[in-house]
């Protein structure tokens, strides 16, 4: 299970209500997303690595990381903050370490990028640290972890973001939602053991997401302007703020990614004078075969995932291995396509190049 946030201010708003689900195509729908990523001044590649990246996260079942964005995306465009056509450039390059300079692009990109220079670190050095700074929003860290896991190293990303959050026993803003994520690889032709989730009690994004279904959310999730419990998701927008999950454990984990994630990169801590409204990210790659046979360390996974499968009781849902879930919503999806809130699909229709809204569904 995923929940991934790592929203900055510009998208944390909520949208108007959901009527009945469009249902569209992973294809279609990176057509289109990619249509309006073109429009908004996005070189070719460049419009089709972001759109991919959306996509993937709707067909992985996280649609607060989904198509959504681009409203907030293009927004940025509009104000400046988002430079369309700049492109990620490794700037420091020392050792097993290096840092990736986002130029104010769309932060998918300079994450790949990333990627990208910690694998080839990882294959020279056994390990690499890579940070990106004046990045944009990154997307969903999943998407990235799971990409190290695939190639035979284990991934671990993190980063900060605006303040939404408050400290433990707290009531005003001071920490991001601060998601960290995790991956390694299982046996050939099974999902890699992915982890991904926010350190704060719920994601701004499936936040918003209450918010457009009209639903209430549990207690424990935030506290209003007032500093009062809360289960109106309204109330964070209104001026209140998340909390934190597991209380001072989920807490002590934020206020680590915000040092490590935005001193590190640059971006700065969030709440701090300084920080520059970015996603501060840190990736680090170890490479698995340093260690152990790769084909032992994927094996012995394999073997503690089904260890743990098997605790399943009669009746109930079965035990997952971080990152089934996931897997199992991307093949269903794939092939019966991706359901979007008809306010999703309207706002798309809104934007330029977007898709009108009287086409049919696939």
């Amino acid at each position: 299970m995923s929940d991934d946030d790592n929203g900055l201010a510009w998208s944390a708003t909520p949208a108007p209500s959901i009527g009945d689900a469009h249902v569209i195509s992973g294809a279609d729908l990176t057509r289109v997303a990619t249509a309006i990523l073109g429009r908004a001044g996005a070189p070719a590649e460049i419009a089709t690595t972001v759109a991919r990246s959306l996509v993937d996260a709707d067909l992985a079942g996280h649609d607060s990381h989904g198509v959504r964005r681009l409203v907030p995306y293009l927004a940025a465009v509009r104000a400046g903050h988002l430079k369309p056509a700049a492109r990620p450039a490794v700037t420091a390059h020392a050792g097993a370490t290096a840092r990736v300079d986002g130029r104010r692009g769309f932060g998918q990109l300079a994450a790949h990028a990333a990627v990208d220079t910690a694998l080839d670190l990882a294959g020279q050095q056994g390990c690499a640290v890579v940070a990106v700074g004046n990045a944009n929003h990154v997307g969903r860290l999943g998407e990235y972890v799971e990409r190290i896991a695939t190639a035979d190293a284990v991934g671990i990303a993190l980063c900060n973001a605006d303040p939404t959050v408050t400290p433990h026993g707290g009531r005003e803003r001071r920490l991001g939602t601060n998601p960290l994520a995790w991956g390694a690889p299982r046996a050939a032709g099974r999902p890699p053991v992915v982890t991904d989730f926010a350190t704060s009690a719920v994601a701004e994004g499936k936040l918003a997401l209450s918010v457009v279904r009209g639903e209430q959310v549990p207690s424990g999730l935030l506290v209003g302007a007032d500093g009062a419990p809360s289960t109106e998701p309204g109330d964070f927008y209104a001026g209140g703020a998340l909390l934190p999950f597991g209380g001072h454990k989920g807490y002590a984990l934020s206020v680590m990614i915000e040092i490590f994630g935005g001193l590190l990169s640059g971006a700065g801590i969030s709440s701090l004078p300084g920080y520059d409204a970015t996603n501060g990210t840190v990736f680090v790659a170890v490479d698995i075969a340093r260690f152990l046979p790769v084909p032992e360390f994927r094996e012995r996974t394999e073997q503690f995932c089904r260890l743990l499968a098997d605790t399943s009781r009669a009746g109930a849902d079965p035990v997952l291995a971080p990152g089934e879930k996931e897997a199992t919503t991307r093949a269903a999806r794939a092939r019966d396509g991706i359901p979007l809130a008809a306010a999703t699909w309207r706002a798309l229709a809104d934007l330029p190049g977007g898709p009108s809204v009287e086409r049919s569904a696939r």
